[in-house]
């Protein structure tokens, strides 16, 4: 990854919610990609559209149904190129952070851990948050 596309990516992810820039940040989604074109035989330009492809997607500019018609407008491959290509990197980039985003929002609401009465004593006390906490 060319270094404005590196320094563009980290202000664009530190821009989503914590636990998303967590998991993005734990996947190596460039160097994933990067191997993906050189498999398609890609040279680095269209290596550098890829990531910037699959950027765009993480950051929720592009939905990632689009993705493979904008592989092939953006990078100038057959249909069927596109096709495969978007089809690994749903495979081995998207689907593997979604496993790991689904895990770390159910972690994380396994370690809240409410208890029914922290609710209805928030109710009950009109907002007071010191009833969260727990003694």
């Amino acid at each position: 990854m060319n270094e404005n596309l590196l320094k563009i990516s980290k202000e664009e992810i530190a821009k989503l919610p914590f636990e998303q820039q967590t998991v993005i940040n734990s996947f190596n989604w460039g160097e994933i990609a990067n191997q993906i074109g050189i498999k398609y035989l890609l040279g680095i330009n269209e290596i550098n559209k890829l990531q910037t492809e699959v950027l765009l997607v993480l950051i929720k500019m592009e939905r990632i149904d689009d993705l493979s018609i904008n592989i092939e407008n953006n990078i100038n491959v057959s249909e069927e190129k596109s096709k495969n290509i978007s089809d690994e990197i749903i495979k081995q980039i998207f689907n593997p952070i979604a496993i790991k985003m689904d895990n770390a929002i159910k972690n994380k609401i396994q370690t809240q851990n409410p208890k029914w009465d922290q609710r209805v004593n928030f109710i009950i006390s009109g907002g007071d948050y010191s009833y969260f906490i727990e003694k």
